[in-house]
């Protein structure tokens, strides 16, 4: 009786961590804004929108109508959270190596250096909502219930999406079955990844101004149709008010519109 009692109690922590591995799974390529961010979100580009719009039509009925256009950014901003998610993780992982990297010349198991790299990790990233400090401790909890670490990789690889990642956890599969230098590897990978963050960052920096710039001038025309107004308000007065006026106005923010989407895939580089 206490034997199987035992039996059923270590069947059902099992099932238990698995289900929490589980549950703990994140997927790197979807984001779902919470409530908050979506009401933030979208309070805020409705309301850009129907300032911009009141300056080119001045019609609180057009801009009032056009306003839920700033709804379109919301699948904008999802992209820019994954993204930033994505880049967290790949500067994180790449820290992580340095300590795996460490820990596997000095005759440690893959196990054992993936126990010492989560602590290194925790000093430099005290939040335990840090991406792969939760992926340390489900590598782990799958180790713990003989699955082995190469597969717990592969899955955080598969989920991540992320091509660094990705190439790592193929060449630690094929090393472990070729009976290659796994020490090597990880000192190589490491390299490479922390080169490419290095490129990275300085096109970042070297971007900057420019990206300053793109924002200067995509705000402009909207600059200059306030500083006529106020300044030369009869002047101006017929583009607001005639519909070959609208129709100028309304084809002057398609050319913004494309300008900006031009400006914006130029300025995106990755590496």
């Amino acid at each position: 009786m206490a034997s199987n009692a035992a039996n059923t109690a270590s069947t059902a922590s099992t099932a238990n961590m698995a289900n929490t591995a589980k549950t703990e799974q994140i997927d790197y390529g979807a984001y779902r804004l919470t409530a908050a961010e979506t009401v933030l979100a979208s309070a805020i580009s409705m309301g850009l929108v129907f300032g911009a719009m009141f300056v080119f039509y001045r019609s609180f009925i057009a801009s009032a109508l056009l306003a839920p256009l700033g709804l379109l950014y919301l699948p904008r901003r999802r992209k820019a959270q994954i993204a930033r998610r994505r880049e967290q993780l790949k500067q994180q992982f790449r820290d992580m190596l340095y300590s795996l990297s460490s820990s596997l010349m000095a005759g440690k198991t893959m196990e054992s250096a993936l126990r010492e790299a989560r602590g290194d990790l925790e000093i430099m990233y005290p939040d335990p909502e840090t991406l792969l400090l939760r992926e340390i401790d489900a590598m782990l909890r799958k180790a713990s219930m003989n699955e082995s670490i190469e597969s717990a990789l592969a899955d955080l690889a598969d989920r991540s999406g992320i091509e660094d990642i990705e190439s790592f956890c193929s060449v630690i599969s094929i090393c472990r079955k070729t009976g290659g230098n796994l020490v090597e590897i990880v000192k190589n990978t490491t390299n490479i990844l922390g080169d490419k963050l290095e490129i990275k960052n300085e096109i970042d920096i070297l971007l900057a101004q420019r990206k300053f710039e793109k924002k200067v001038l995509n705000a402009m025309p909207i600059v200059l149709i306030l500083v006529l107004s106020a300044a030369a308000g009869e002047y101006i007065e017929p583009v607001f008010t005639t519909m070959i006026g609208r129709a100028v106005m309304s084809a002057a923010i398609a050319l913004i519109l494309l300008s900006w989407a031009v400006s914006a895939k130029i300025m995106d580089i990755n590496v």
